[in-house]
């Protein structure tokens, strides 16, 4: 997955050092890099307190309207709780991985191995855990 977005992204420094944990943990199938990984290398860092509050981190739940007009809920969460048809999905997930840094508004967008592209545009951050003052440190 090759991601054409190009909108800033800030990341939790919290959220960079338990991903990377994770990522470690389960590698890819194809043994590339995991997307959020590539996404770390292009944004900025922030210590939790810090971090915007219409900013995508792991645990937020987002409104999210895809490129037929449908809208849906999604939370980004850590791969234990992912469960898709619930709309938990997994921040190793290319999609979940490539939401991860980017603000309420942004569209993202990528291709698949195929070349095809799809995106996902951020209608709204329903929660997130940094603004509610829920940081599990």
């Amino acid at each position: 997955m090759t991601a054409v977005s190009n909108t800033e992204r800030i990341f939790s420094e919290l959220d960079r050092v338990r991903v990377e944990r994770l990522a470690a943990r389960f590698p890819t199938p194809d043994g590339l890099a995991h997307t959020v990984l590539e996404g770390f290398d292009e944004g900025d860092f922030m210590m939790p307190s810090d971090i915007p509050d219409d900013v995508v981190t792991v645990n937020s739940r987002l409104r999210v309207r895809d490129q037929d007009g449908n809208v849906r809920e999604i939370t980004i969460c850590y791969p234990g709780e992912a469960d898709a048809t619930k709309g938990f999905l997994s921040v190793l997930s290319p999609v979940g991985g490539q939401l991860l840094g980017h603000r309420a508004g942004a569209t993202v967008s990528w291709a698949d191995p195929s070349g095809a592209t799809s995106s996902l545009h951020i209608e709204a951050l329903l929660f997130q855990p940094e603004a509610s003052g829920e940081l599990a440190l």
